[in-house]
């Protein structure tokens, strides 16, 4: 078992997948895109992403000018694929906690892509983990704190890399400022891929009709 790097709570696995682990979880999400394939979203005030995302499992995370929130089926209307059980194998090493996620957010970063500094905030409880997994080019990883601004601290993150987000690291605000594109082959393409699995207990999620 690789041991962590423990970054303001953070948990950071480095190296956690050798390189035949990582090409099967590419192989697993190359299906999960086939059924449900990349799509680009906005923000709710309508600014494009910079990044290409589809997700894996009962929920997915979605965002648009409806909001952030989670859904039961793709933008295009057809369900999520279930989360591959090379990606759950992970979960369940390090997330020290019994319960499967609900939610595998996949996110794909092409050259010039990033993601602005967040919280990882619309699952409804935060005692679950949140657990993500790095595959292809480095990205700069900036870590931050619960309340926005302040003091950060930047870590690369490279291919195989596993970061755990747990205790006083779940609400800590956290993005990425870049990718170093070409970095990687195990992509042919080139870019990054990164995984995010969450679980979700009543958070923001889309509202269904009610049973006739």
């Amino acid at each position: 078992m690789v041991m962590p790097l423990t970054i303001r709570g953070f948990r950071v696995f480095q190296g956690y997948l050798d390189s035949p682990a990582q090409e099967a979880l590419v192989a697993g999400l190359r299906e999960v895109a086939r059924q449900a394939p990349f799509y680009a979203p906005v923000t709710p005030s309508g600014k494009p992403m910079s990044v290409r995302m589809t997700s894996a499992g009962r929920l997915g995370w979605v965002t648009d000018r409806g909001g952030y929130r989670y859904q039961a089926h793709h933008p295009e209307g057809m369900a999520w694929p279930p989360i591959p059980e090379t990606v759950l194998d992970i979960w369940r090493a390090v997330s020290g906690v019994s319960r499967d996620p609900d939610c595998c957010l996949v996110n794909y970063y092409a050259e010039g892509a990033r993601m602005g500094m967040h919280q990882d905030k619309d699952e409804g409880q935060f005692e679950w983990p949140v657990v993500s997994i790095s595959l292809g080019d480095e990205g700069l990883f900036r870590m931050g704190n619960v309340a926005r601004g302040g003091k950060t601290e930047s870590l690369w993150l490279r291919s195989g890399d596993v970061v755990v987000m747990g205790g006083e690291a779940r609400l800590a605000h956290h993005g990425v400022d870049r990718i170093r594109f070409g970095s990687s082959r195990l992509l042919p393409k080139g870019g990054r891929i990164n995984l995010t699995m969450r679980v979700v207990d009543q958070g923001k999620t889309e509202q269904q009709p009610s049973s006739p």
